[in-house]
């Protein structure tokens, strides 16, 4: 069996405020919760790789961040965001950072909560992944939002990522960073 890379962020469990800012379809943070976890579970196996890139849980709830943790499958890496205070970051993750480098298919990349203008590998192809900015922009054609809002409340994989990098526009502020690079 081979094992697969999924990639997700700003899930925010156990955040009310999260349902009315991005207009997630639940009445409440448990259903929310209930939901994501469920979706995570009907994609994730016990031997992937997935990797939240930030703002996993919200709250001072250490047994309940712990509940959550635990029903999520697989090997469980953190990109630490903005909202990941120490309840969240001493939960049992495989990896803790701030910024990652790994190789996903075929591909370099780059994951960080936060969305980039240029990073590491960017003129030779490689491709960031964040969240942070929820539902207010998709990404890039080379660095594209792996948030739940943006992916039907689920994780996804890089040959989903790279087809809709693909459809994405060049970021523009390319040309100003990345003098002479073209990504048409």
């Amino acid at each position: 069996m081979v094992m697969a890379n999924w990639y997700s962020a700003d899930l925010h469990l156990g955040h009310q405020r999260i349902i009315e800012f991005c207009k997630r379809p639940f009445v409440s943070t448990d259903e929310m919760n209930a939901a994501l976890i469920r979706n995570f579970q009907g994609c994730v196996g016990h031997d992937d790789d997935l990797w939240i890139l930030g703002d996993f849980a919200f709250g001072k709830d250490a047994g309940r961040m712990e509940n959550w943790f635990h029903q999520l499958p697989g090997r469980k890496h953190l990109i630490i965001g903005n909202h990941d205070d120490e309840a969240v970051v001493s939960l049992p993750w495989n990896s803790i950072a701030y910024m990652a480098e790994i190789r996903g298919g075929e591909r370099d990349l780059v994951l960080c909560h936060y969305p980039m203008i240029t990073w590491n590998g960017a003129r030779r192809g490689s491709l960031q992944l964040f969240g942070h900015v929820h539902d207010q922009w998709r990404g890039a054609r080379n660095s594209v939002n792996v948030g739940v809002d943006q992916w039907d409340m689920r994780p996804v994989q890089i040959g989903e990522i790279e087809k809709r990098a693909r459809r994405l526009s060049v970021n523009k502020h390319w040309n100003d960073v990345e003098h002479g690079n073209d990504l048409s």
